[in-house]
């Protein structure tokens, strides 16, 4: 198993963010970034996230309690998150398909990050470079906002 998230070449986020730049993102999130820069329309790039989202293992229906749900958003939401060697994870799930694929790009950014490097991880500004600031109707943008929060909590808490 890999030490943690591969990151970019030259991505210290402690000296980007001193000097006002956008850290790099996990090498799996930039992968996805790259998979969008060749997708010539939002139809293609929402059928993609779709895809991601479809090919993410269900979470297990017991985990689906009100202690993992997220509030916040229009469609169920489920995130259970853990923190094993330091590392955080988490497995999502819900009942739209266009989150279960947002929650598959949230998991290619957080996954198998340091656990103190959660709450530094600028999600939005991430997502910003795949355009989907732009692109998600007002009611999605909140849920994901929603979701970022309960990231972020959850690996402070932690």
């Amino acid at each position: 198993m890999a030490a943690g998230p591969e990151r970019v070449a030259g991505a210290d986020s402690h000296y980007a963010a001193k000097h006002g730049e956008q850290p790099m993102a996990s090498k799996a999130f930039e992968e996805i970034l790259e998979d969008f820069e060749f997708l010539e329309d939002w139809e293609d790039r929402y059928r993609y996230i779709i895809d991601k989202g479809r090919v993410m293992e269900p979470l297990d229906n017991a985990l689906k309690v009100p202690a993992t749900k997220v509030d916040g958003c229009a469609s169920q939401v489920w995130l259970h998150p853990k923190i094993e060697n330091g590392k955080f994870s988490f497995d999502g799930d819900s009942d739209a398909m266009i989150v279960r694929g947002l929650i598959a790009l949230l998991r290619a950014l957080y996954n198998d990050s340091p656990a103190g490097d959660i709450a530094n991880i600028d999600a939005h500004g991430q997502l910003s470079r795949l355009g989907l600031d732009r692109h998600l109707s007002s009611q999605r943008s909140n849920g994901l906002r929603a979701m970022v929060e309960r990231i972020r909590t959850v690996a402070i808490n932690s």
